[in-house]
């Protein structure tokens, strides 16, 4: 790679990380180009991107930004997951995880904060947006819903009165 891709590498990531919420950081434990390209896929797929690049240039696209703090973790084989949403890059790397041995889970930063493993698995338990917000409106609505039944029942009840009076009385 010539000096001038490393600079536009550099430059790209460093952009990348500033606009991230989640960034997590992992270690490859022997992976293949295939494995690898099923997590990329993966993290593809919740809106996220994973990179692995030397760890200097990781380095040096980390500086001046809130997760300069992850340069620590960046030794040996590595790669780095982020997403400008809160949970996606960490559902897609730790379901990827569960059936592959060879990624190990380093740690991360949401939003400035240092998070380990552990707490990035947790992270990944939770629901998405899109579902807490599903679960809400459902909540809401149920109210509703109920209100609508419990004042049609009694119209229901009168008019299945005049029913069975007119079908007695015919």
């Amino acid at each position: 790679m010539k000096r001038q891709e490393k600079q536009e590498l550099i430059s790209l990531m460093h952009d990348a990380f500033k606009a991230a919420q989640l960034v997590v950081v992992t270690r490859n434990k022997g992976m293949t180009v295939a494995e690898l390209e099923a997590l990329r896929q993966q993290v593809r797929q919740n809106e996220s991107r994973y990179r692995v690049t030397k760890n200097r240039l990781t380095r040096l696209a980390l500086k001046d930004t809130q997760c300069e703090d992850l340069a620590e973790w960046l030794v040996g084989a590595t790669g780095v997951a982020y997403s400008d949403g809160p949970v996606g890059a960490a559902k897609a790397v730790v379901n990827f995880a569960k059936t592959n041995e060879k990624l190990e889970i380093v740690g991360g930063m949401l939003n400035g904060v240092k998070m380990t493993a552990a707490e990035l698995k947790a992270l990944a338990t939770l629901p998405s947006l899109d579902e807490l917000r599903a679960k809400i409106l459902g909540v809401l609505q149920a109210p509703a819903t109920k209100l609508a039944c419990v004042v049609q029942a009694p119209a229901g009840q009168v008019a299945r009165v005049v029913g069975a009076y007119s079908n007695k009385a015919a």
